[in-house]
């Protein structure tokens, strides 16, 4: 079994990478050649945590992945990660298990990765100004990806502690030392929000973060970070705005997805206004942004075959560069 730690991942393994094979195993799923299980989400009350189990397995491919996530946000109490995790590949031929490697930076990178793909087929092609809502553990993978997909002038980052939108910043400004474009911290995130061509909101708000009236014409928002029933991001106003809704999976979207399924649940909002799944605009079945004003809308709740599909790629440039410890169980 090859063993890979995140150094190691980082330094084969890039955001460009990750958004090929995101994008490329929402055709393999739209095509039928994924098998995926809803994941199973146990909560953990006294410490105000989740742990998520996620298998998936790609018939095109021939490997089965789990990915075990553990997000306890009082870590940093003890001076320790927020988010930890670690996926199990399995080469499906002969069931023999061939990596095992941190997944911390991986579910970043994937996540990322996916908000990237659906900002390149719903955002404006010349969207420039991105506000993050929630400046934590995911919002970096977020940024890269969408400074992948579009040329960026200004980045607004607002976070409920300013000191960790400050964090960000800095590191943002040592990451693209070269880019020429603007950063800076609101105080609010009606702020942030009514001046941005994409709004990513990236936080475990239990109630919405900004007004959805406050939108622009135009806008596209990335909801990734309300990922379990009780959550909620994005308001019934902005749901309202939105022409087109779209989520990673409906499957998904059904069990977990709180900004949809908390209004659902009032009567105000109903699964049937959904547009559909970002594989089939990937595919070409139904159609990206078509107008300049439309506010269109992703909903990530997270989805297990993306970790196979670049746990798998990882595996593979791994043993190509001689990446990694091999060990024997």
């Amino acid at each position: 079994m090859l063993v890979l730690n995140r150094e190691e991942i980082q330094r084969i393994y890039t955001m460009r990478d990750c958004l090929r094979d995101v994008e490329q195993v929402f055709r393999d799923h739209m095509e039928g050649h994924v098998v995926t299980p809803v994941r199973t989400a146990i909560d953990h009350p006294k410490y105000g945590a989740t742990s998520l189990y996620m298998p998936s397995y790609l018939e095109s491919d021939d490997y089965v992945a789990v990915k075990i996530i553990s997000i306890f946000p009082e870590n940093h109490t003890h001076g320790i990660k927020a988010l930890q995790s670690v996926i199990l590949l399995t080469e499906a031929k002969t069931g023999q298990h061939v990596a095992m490697m941190d997944a911390s930076l991986l579910t970043i990178m994937r996540t990322g990765a996916s908000s990237g793909v659906a900002t390149k087929y719903l955002a404006k092609e010349d969207a420039a100004c991105c506000a993050v809502l929630g400046c934590g553990a995911q919002s970096l993978g977020q940024i890269q990806a969408v400074m992948e997909v579009r040329d960026l002038t200004q980045i607004i980052l607002y976070n409920r502690t300013r000191a960790r939108a400050e964090e960000l910043k800095e590191t943002l400004l040592a990451q693209y030392p070269d880019w020429r474009g603007e950063i800076r911290v609101a105080e609010d995130a009606n702020e942030a929000a009514e001046i941005a061509d994409i709004v990513i909101c990236s936080t475990k708000a239990t109630t919405p973060l900004f007004d959805g009236a406050r939108l622009k014409a135009g806008a596209h928002i990335n909801a990734i970070g309300a990922f379990l029933p009780h959550m909620q991001e994005v308001d019934l106003t902005a749901l309202r705005r939105s022409s087109k809704i779209v989520v990673d999976t409906e499957e998904g979207a059904l069990h977990e997805a709180g900004d949809l399924l908390i209004p659902a649940s009032k009567g105000e909002w109903s699964f049937d206004e959904l547009y559909g799944e970002l594989g089939e605009i990937v595919t070409g079945k139904k159609a990206g942004r078509e107008h300049a004003d439309e506010i269109t809308l992703y909903k990530s709740v997270g989805i297990a075959y993306l970790d196979t599909a670049v746990a798998k790629s990882v595996y593979e440039r791994a043993l190509a560069a001689g990446v990694g410890t091999s060990i024997r169980l």
